[in-house]
Parts: C-alpha cells; structure tokens; sequence
C-alpha cells in the first residue's frame, strides 16, 4: 500500500547545493561569482554591440562569433538566479517545474554553443582551403540559414527531456549535487528505472556534441593538411594563426564538458567538492574565457571597451 501512495506523491521542489564544505564561506564567495558574471554578461555584451556597430564586422565569421555570444549569455543567465541565489541569499529550493525550465535551457543553449563551433571551423576551412571564394560560399543568407539549423536542432533534441524526467516518481531524496539542474542529476534522484531517459540523453549527446566533436577533428585535421600544402612558412604561420581563437573556444567549452561527463560517469568516489567545481567550471568558464579570448585577437573589440571606460569615466567625472 505504501508502494502505491508514493506513486501519487511528487517532491514540490528540489535543493540545490553549493560548495560542499565551504557554507560558511558563501557570502564572501558571492562577490568573486558575481564579479564572473558580471565580466561574462558585459564582455559577451560588447562583442555584440561592436559587431553590429562596425561595418568592418559584418562578415560570416563575426556573425558566427556572434550566434556564440548569445549562446554564451544564455547559459550565463540560466545559472545565475540559483547560483547568486545559492550564495547570496541562502536560498536552495526550486520548484520542480523551475528545474526542468532550467535544465531544458541550460542543455539547449550548451547544444546551440556545440553547432556554432561547427559552423565557426566551417569558415575556417573555407577561408583556408578557397579563400578567393570565401565571400560567395558564405553568404549572409547561407549563415542565417545555418543559425536557424542549429537553433532548431537544440530545440527539438532537447524538448523531450523534461517530459521524459516528468513521468518520473520522485519520493525519495531532493536533494541535487549542483547549484543548477542537470539532466544526469534529476536523473539519479528518481525512484523508477530511467534507462529510457538514459538512452535519449545518450542519443542527444551522440547527435548534437558527439557529432561536433568530431566534424571539428576532421576539419582541423584537414586545415592542418592544407595549411602544410602552402609553400612558405610565413603563409603557414598566418593561415594557423586565423585559427588560434576558435581552437581555444573549442578548449574553453569541450574540455570542461568531458570533464563533466567522466566524472559523472567514472568519479562517483571522487570528493563532492570536485563535482561541483566540474560542474560550475562547465556552465561559467565558457561565457567567461571566450569574450577574453576573442577581445585578445579583435582589434575593434578591444577599441570599443577603451571607448566604454573613457565615456564611463568622462560621465562619473562629469
């Protein structure tokens, strides 16, 4: 009889967890977290305002570098009303539906993230294999063609996963490892055989980051083939060097992911300290590092943040 009470019975909320071991710590680690988001919201934020601002910009790989930034600033402000929340406020419930909001977004911005690395090393090999024919081959239409592609492809990967971790029961624990909702974390809390859901998240990652992962090895294996094809070295070393940002991109976001996923896979007696860190390097390193990376290497980037301290400046002096 019990057995069939808990079939009617769902947890109104999860909890969320911080930091193990540094609770009493969380206040003061609210300003450094704060601080990550505040460079990721306002860095992604310029490299958009500069895009659409320069005519110089307005070429296929600034709107690929675009579409990131935006996948970017979504997954920044996915995690940071429970992130903030966490730290600042002490507040760790969330309403189950707010969960799987949230994890449906977190995943779906990571899989558009994924195909706009595609798409970026797409460019790349255009440019460095035909670059006389960059222009044509990479029209504004073929890239707005291509954004909708990806889009559309997180979307309806991704939709399903709510409603198959709804049809789940969970009476037993509450409780999720992370300060945000992932997939493999409410899975694990259900008290019913989640191999469908297993399998799906399987397939979805093999479709979407499995894929990438390696139309991006392929590609760069390729460009390196002809990059070495070029007769002088000085050719070889510019042809590689127009890549430089996108590999660290590619680094920025897979590293992290793998590193995320062998953990939950392998790392169960690893510490839960080292979860969470994975976990949170996973969602805030790439928002964070990426519009590092690319003011380093955009010239008009890196002018536009100048003009943005000097207004700043001009207007508090004022």
């Amino acid at each position: 009889m019990a057995d069939n009470n808990h079939s009617y019975f769902q947890h109104p909320y999860f909890v969320l967890t911080g930091i193990p071991g540094l609770e009493q710590k969380y206040y003061w680690m609210a300003f450094p977290l704060g601080t990550l988001y505040v460079i990721a919201l306002f860095g992604n934020g310029v490299i958009i305002s500069t895009i659409k601002s320069e005519s110089s910009l307005c070429i296929p790989m600034y709107y690929f570098l675009c579409m990131l930034t935006w996948a970017d600033m979504g997954l920044a402000l996915c995690t940071l009303p429970s992130m903030l929340g966490i730290f600042w406020f002490n507040s760790k419930s969330i309403p189950f539906d707010a969960c799987l909001v949230q994890m449906y977004f977190i995943h779906t911005f990571s899989a558009i993230e994924s195909g706009v690395l595609v798409a970026m090393v797409f460019g790349r090999v255009v440019a460095i294999w035909n670059p006389l024919r960059y222009g044509t081959i990479l029209t504004s239409g073929v890239v707005c063609r291509t954004g909708a592609v990806i889009l559309t492809r997180a979307v309806c990967v991704v939709f399903p996963v709510p409603f198959l971790i709804k049809r789940l029961p969970f009476y037993c624990s509450n409780i999720l490892s992370h300060s945000f909702c992932l997939h493999q974390d409410i899975m694990r809390l259900a008290c019913a055989s989640t191999q469908v859901n297993s399998l799906y998240g399987l397939i979805a990652v093999i479709f979407t980051k499995g894929s990438d992962s390696l139309s991006i090895l392929l590609s760069y294996v390729f460009i390196l083939r002809t990059v070495m094809a070029i007769a002088s070295g000085e050719g070889q070393l510019k042809a590689l060097n127009t890549c430089v940002s996108h590999i660290c991109a590619v680094l920025i976001f897979y590293v992290p992911l793998i590193g995320v996923s062998v953990i939950h896979r392998f790392g169960k007696h690893l510490s839960p300290l080292t979860h969470a860190l994975m976990a949170n390097a996973y969602l805030l390193v790439p928002p964070v590092l990426n519009p590092i990376v690319y003011t380093v290497k955009t010239k008009e980037i890196q002018k536009k943040i100048i003009q943005i301290f000097v207004q700043t400046k001009i207007t508090a002096e004022g």
